[in-house]
C-alpha cells in the first residue's frame, strides 16, 4: 500500500480550498496503483466512512490522471506510479479536484480539439508565439509596475498579430488556457505549500514550461496550460478579484487581461529566426520518430482499413503527423456498427476529418484467432472482415 494514502486523506479533509481559490470545495477523488483504487469522499460512501477510503479492483475507466464520472458524480483521478515526491502528487489532486469543481460550477468554456490536434506549425506564429510567451513570463516575474504594464502590452500586441495569422486556431489555444490554467494555478499553489523551496523558485519552475521554446512548439495543446497559469497571476495583480466573477462568463482568461493593455506597442513586420526554424524541425522530426519507433516495434502488426469512426479518445495523448494520429494510450471506435475500446498505441490514418478514420494501425501480442469472416483480438473482442496474412502482419477489410 502506498504510503502517501493515508497521509493524503488526512490532509484533505482539514485542507482549506478557499487558500487556493474562494469557494473551491473537492469532490470525490480515487489514487490508484496496478491492481487497486483507493476512492475518497464519494456520495456512495457512508458518513462513517468520510475520513476512510473504499477499496475497489482497478479497471479499464482508470487511466492517467483526470476526472471521470463515476457512478454519475466527478471524481477525480491519479496514478500513483507516477508521483514520487508528496508535494507533486498532492499538487496533481488539486489539480483535478479542481477539475471537478469547474464541472460543479457549470463550466462551458472547452475547446474543440480538432483544432489543437490540426494546428498549423507556421512560421510567423511559433516566431511571434515565442516572444510572446517570453513577455508573459517576464511580466509576472517583473517587480517594477511601469515595466511589467510593457510586457503586458508586449504580450498583447505579440497575440493579436498572431490572430491574423492563424484565426480560429487562436481561439483553440484562449479556451485552453481558460479551462486548464486555472487548474495550473492551484496546483503551483498547493505545490508551493507542501515544497521545501521558496515560492519564486517555483514559479521558476512552472515557469519552464512557458519558455522551454522546443517543448512548447511539440505539444501546443499542454503549453497552453502554463501561459494559462501565467495569465492568472497577472490577474492576480491587475484584478485581484477577478476569480469572484470568473463562472458563468463566456470571456477567456486573455480577453480578461487584454482589458488591462494601453495598446501602446504594435507589432509589424516579423523576422524568423534561425532558431525559429530549428525549433519547427525539431517537433516535426520529433512527431516523425514517434511513428517510426511505433512502427518498428516487434509484434503482429495489425492493419484494418475501410469504414472506421472514432468515437472517443484522448486529446493530451495524441500526436499528429501528416495524415496519420498517433493515440499514446487509448481510443475507441466504431467498426460494422459495434463500439470497440482499444487500450494501447494505435495509429489512425484520417481523410476529411480525423473522426473518420480509413486505416487503423495496432501491434498485437498474440496472433488473433482466425474465422471464415472474422477475427478475435485480446482485449478487444470479434470483429467481421474480410483477413489476410503476409509475414507478421494481418490486414482486416471491413465494410
Amino acid at each position: 500500500m502506498n504510503k502517501n494514502l493515508n497521509k493524503i486523506a488526512q490532509e484533505l479533509v482539514n485542507a482549506n480550498f478557499n487558500n487556493y481559490w474562494a469557494g473551491f470545495e473537492s469532490v470525490a477523488y480515487a489514487l490508484y496503483d496496478n491492481s487497486y483504487v483507493y476512492l475518497f469522499n464519494h456520495p456512495r460512501m457512508t458518513k462513517t466512512q468520510q475520513n476512510q477510503y473504499q477499496i475497489l479492483q482497478r479497471d479499464e475507466q482508470y487511466n492517467g490522471c483526470t476526472l471521470i464520472l463515476y457512478d454519475d458524480y466527478p471524481t477525480a483521478i491519479v496514478d500513483l506510479e507516477l508521483y514520487e515526491d508528496y508535494g507533486s502528487l498532492f499538487s496533481i489532486l488539486v489539480h483535478e479536484l479542481f477539475h471537478g469543481f469547474q464541472y460543479v460550477k457549470g463550466e462551458k468554456r472547452f475547446a474543440n480539439e480538432t483544432m489543437g490536434i490540426t494546428y498549423p506549425l507556421l512560421k510567423e506564429n511559433v516566431e511571434l508565439r515565442n516572444q510572446e510567451r517570453a513577455s508573459l513570463f517576464s511580466a509576472v516575474l517583473e517587480n517594477n509596475i511601469i515595466n511589467k504594464k510593457q510586457y503586458l502590452n508586449t504580450f498583447i500586441a505579440f497575440r493579436e498579430k498572431r490572430a491574423t495569422i492563424i484565426k480560429d486556431h487562436l481561439e483553440y489555444e484562449h479556451l485552453i488556457e481558460t479551462i486548464e490554467g486555472p487548474a495550473w494555478y492551484v496546483e503551483l499553489k498547493a505545490y508551493s505549500e507542501k515544497s521545501p523551496n521558496s515560492y519564486n523558485s517555483v514559479l521558476k519552475k512552472y515557469g519552464q514550461h512557458l519558455i522551454d521554446k522546443y517543448e512548447s512548439t511539440s505539444d501546443i495543446r499542454k503549453s497552453c496550460y502554463s501561459s494559462g497559469l501565467f495569465m492568472c497571476l497577472l490577474l492576480d495583480e491587475f484584478s485581484p478579484s477577478w476569480k469572484e466573477s470568473f463562472w458563468n462568463k463566456e470571456e477567456t482568461l486573455y480577453d480578461l487581461l487584454k482589458q488591462f493593455s494601453d495598446g501602446t506597442v504594435k507589432v509589424s513586420e516579423v523576422e524568423i529566426t534561425p532558431e525559429t526554424d530549428a525549433v519547427i524541425n525539431f517537433a516535426m522530426q520529433s512527431r516523425k520518430k514517434r511513428f517510426e519507433n511505433f512502427e518498428q516495434q516487434k509484434g503482429i502488426h495489425l492493419f484494418i482499413e475501410g469504414e472506421i469512426t472514432a468515437k472517443s479518445f484522448d486529446p493530451m495523448n495524441i500526436v499528429p503527423f501528416e495524415d496519420r494520429l498517433l493515440h499514446k494510450n487509448v481510443i475507441q471506435v466504431r467498426i460494422n456498427n459495434e463500439d470497440y475500446l482499444i487500450q494501447q498505441p494505435v495509429i489512425t490514418y484520417w481523410k476529411g476529418g480525423i473522426q473518420n478514420i480509413v486505416r487503423l494501425h495496432m501491434i498485437l501480442k498474440n496472433i488473433p484467432i482466425a474465422k471464415i469472416d472474422a477475427i478475435t483480438v485480446d482485449g478487444i473482442g470479434v470483429i467481421k472482415g474480410r483477413f489476410r496474412k503476409k509475414e507478421n502482419a494481418i490486414y482486416l477489410y471491413v465494410n
